[in-house]
């Protein structure tokens, strides 16, 4: 019987067609991703689903899709998809990271245009016959600073481009390698150097903890007078009514935004501002992004339903259903040793090297690499999988290594992950106990035996009475528990690290707790992927 999809969403007939010339029935139900209930009484007759962003495939939908075995987004953002309910499921979800790239990069320029020379303005001011030449006093972007916050996929195409229109480009980006940016033709800057020297910021960055109120009030004061600032990434990353505040006293001569904190924006506190040019997230929106996705969606899909290829799983490696057995807890543990140096480390990557020890080195290494690989990228950009994370490390100028040697310890297999950046090598090694669960082994070089869980912490101090009670007592006392914790140290009085296991993230007043003791070299929460 043939695999049976369903297109909940607009996708070009081109897109549906695809499927049908691939044998796969389909049905064309375009408007049904806005009818929730119907979605969910009809979905269990169909093995592939096919959506853009208004269908929300949610915990209810998945539990009643018994035949459903893959998710297709034609697009890179995927908050519309219950990925751990899909994982639970056994449904594997697809998106298209790379269709919209160059459509979000020309709309940032576009925008950098319109903010420049006050373009809607003084076209809405024509339209009413006013013909204000002298009011709309613009400025050249040839030979201006750019400040570019971000400089992966998208990022970089406009570093590419603002290059080409003969401005200085200055990027931020801890991931950013000496190499990578001499060939965009840019220089690496610290943030505080950015903000000081740039007339346009433009956001390249992914909304995480780390990046959140990135231009902040206290970041927004640092900027150069005249500043004009452009948002195509995701809301968030501004504060809006900080940056309003500075539009009206004149420090920012202007700003650009398609994204903004809440969405659909039906009001903000920079709409309505003079020089405050606004679009509704039309950053993916162009006909050749449009098509690039639908078209890349419809063969992924028919790939993994006629022959099991998976190409850009958000939730499932590369591997066959064979490997997919033996594997599976390994894929896991390198991606968690991945995540834990990735969270680690704020400077540039200049390389990651894997050993892999013992039986493991007879696996499916490439998906093993990637997984880990995956893992460290996934700190600077959510949306990372482990098809794009190769490729976004190798424009990044990481050079990625992995060795194999015969078993060498106690373990019967384990997996060491090295990064070196121009000022330390970091390390962690791990392996998998017979229960299945991954476990971290050591940490810089100090054995330990650590479960792993969604919320850690991590501390380094030199080993002297009275840690396990400062860390204990501090976390009792604010309402943390504690589920496991783990010590390790290099010798008497050497160095010492901690790792607990706890059942919510530790609140950042605690962290603070801790660090102010003054026991402690570095006190870091952690999170992990444990679904």
């Amino acid at each position: 019987m043939a695999p049976k999809v369903l297109v909940s969403d607009k996708l070009s007939e081109t897109a549906v067609q695809i499927f049908r010339d691939n044998g796969i029935e389909v049905d064309f139900l375009p408007t049904l991703g806005k009818e929730p209930e119907k979605l969910a009484e009809l979905i269990h007759n169909y093995d592939g689903l096919a959506i853009r962003s208004a269908t929300k495939v949610t915990a209810d939908i998945l539990e009643r899709a018994t035949n459903l075995k893959v998710v297709g987004r034609a697009g890179i953002g995927v908050d519309n998809v219950d990925i751990p309910a899909a994982s639970k499921k056994g449904v594997i979800v697809m998106n298209t990271p790379f269709g919209n790239m160059i459509t979000t990069a020309e709309h940032a320029i576009a925008l950098m245009f319109a903010v420049a020379r006050q373009i809607p303005e003084a076209s809405a001011s024509t339209h009413a016959g006013k013909w204000e030449k002298s009011k709309f006093m613009g400025v050249e972007l040839t030979g201006k600073t750019l400040g570019v916050i971000g400089a992966g996929n998208i990022g970089g195409i406009v570093c590419d481009r603002a290059v080409g229109l003969k401005m200085k480009v200055i990027a931020y980006d801890p991931f950013l390698s000496d190499e990578r940016a001499g060939k965009l033709g840019v220089t690496k800057v610290e943030l505080d150097e950015l903000l000081s020297r740039a007339d346009f910021i433009t956001l390249h960055v992914p909304l995480t903890d780390k990046t959140r109120n990135i231009l902040g009030r206290e970041n927004l004061a640092k900027t150069k007078k005249g500043v004009r600032i452009i948002n195509c990434a995701r809301g968030g990353l501004v504060d809006e009514a900080a940056l309003a505040e500075l539009l009206k006293s004149g420090h920012v001569a202007g700003a650009a935004f398609d994204v903004f904190a809440k969405e659909p924006a039906t009001e903000n506190p920079l709409f309505g501002m003079p020089n405050v040019v606004c679009t509704p997230h039309l950053g993916a929106s162009t006909t050749e992004a449009q098509e690039n996705v639908a078209l890349q969606v419809a063969q992924q899909m028919a790939a993994y339903l006629n022959t099991g290829a998976v190409e850009n799983a958000l939730n499932m490696p590369s591997v066959t259903a064979e490997e997919a057995k033996v594997m599976s807890p390994w894929l896991k543990l390198a991606e968690h040793l991945g995540a834990f140096i990735g969270q680690m480390t704020n400077e540039p990557i200049k390389a990651i090297n894997i050993t892999y020890d013992g039986a493991v080195a007879k696996m499916n290494l490439d998906a093993l690499g990637c997984s880990a690989i995956a893992g460290v990228m996934a700190a600077s950009n959510p949306d990372v999988n482990l098809v794009s994370a190769p490729i976004q490390a190798e424009e990044r100028g990481i050079k990625v290594s992995r060795t194999t040697q015969a078993k060498s310890g106690v373990f019967d297999a384990f997996i060491k992950l090295t990064v070196v950046t121009d000022t330390r090598e970091r390390s962690i090694a791990g392996t998998v106990f017979s229960d299945g669960k991954p476990r971290f082994i050591q940490i810089k070089g100090i054995t330990i035996d650590a479960e792993i869980g969604a919320h850690m912490l991590y501390t380094t101090n030199k080993d002297v009475p009275g840690i396990i009670g400062t860390l204990g007592q501090t976390m009792g006392e604010n309402g943390v528990n504690i589920a496991n914790f783990t010590l390790g140290r290099t010798d008497i009085g050497k160095d010492a690290i901690a790792l607990l296991y706890v059942d919510a993230r530790v609140p950042e007043p605690v962290l603070d707790k801790l660090k102010a003791t003054g026991l402690f070299q570095n006190v870091s929460p952690l999170a992990f992927n444990v679904a």
